[in-house]
């Protein structure tokens, strides 16, 4: 991912986005998240079109908390407190900026993220965290949603002759499961959805779902904390 060359003290934003590498079924790649994470901060600065000064793009953290995947060969993780420690002290590092957006493209990071939240807040340090949005119709991980956006922004990386349906169920129901028995316990090929029905069509309407919804974020901060206006 392309930086942005700081111009002036304490006048940008540092984006620092968050991916993932760990299992993905038979058919994606171990970096799925951070493809996809990377791909979504790219085409949302395109589409906000803030000055080109006001956001510094971190190079994404691309093994962040996968426990849940444990098990699964390729599968690396910080675990939750390593990624806290090491977030919070990424961001307290950066007191040249005005600000850290926090751009989180693993679900797995949700405990980690409460907890960064709550120490950036401790010690006053100005934060945002934007996370991938979810939709009517969306499963959780390498199924279709997931399959579709990689057939989009990576085509070359998915095998789509090993793209398998995985156990599909309401997801409440299954990240309760995960916090017992991990994926393996509940999809024995690590797919939560079904890939079997994604499109390259679903997958740059997601796309543009994810990248829209990052980019108005980065619009109110470009106005709210650097008083841009567009």
């Amino acid at each position: 991912m392309t930086t942005t060359r700081l111009n002036t003290s304490n006048s940008s934003v540092l984006l620092l986005p968050l991916g993932s590498f760990e299992q993905h079924g038979p058919h994606l790649p171990l970096d799925t998240d951070t493809i996809i994470i990377d791909s979504v901060v790219t085409q949302a600065l395109q589409e906000s079109k803030v000055r080109t000064n006001s956001f510094v793009v971190a190079p994404t953290i691309a093994i962040s908390a996968s426990d849940e995947h444990a098990g699964f060969p390729g599968t690396l993780s910080t675990g939750t407190e390593a990624l806290v420690q090491s977030v919070v002290a990424i961001c307290r590092s950066a007191s040249w900026a005005h600000g850290v957006c926090i751009v989180n493209g693993h679900g797995g990071n949700a405990d980690a993220l409460v907890r960064i939240s709550s120490a950036l807040t401790y010690e006053k340090i100005k934060h945002s965290i934007w996370s991938l949005p979810s939709y009517n119709g969306a499963d959780m991980h390498a199924g279709h949603t997931e399959t579709s956006i990689m057939l989009h922004v990576a085509p070359d990386t998915v095998h789509t002759e090993r793209i398998e349906r995985g156990t599909v169920g309401d997801a409440s129901d299954l990240v309760a499961q995960m916090r017992t028995s991990g994926v393996a316990g509940v999809a024995a090929n690590g797919v939560l959805g079904d890939p079997t029905t994604a499109t390259k069509e679903h997958g740059i309407a997601v796309m543009n779902l994810y990248s829209s919804s990052l980019a108005t974020h980065l619009v109110t901060l470009s106005s709210e904390w650097l008083g841009n206006s567009q």
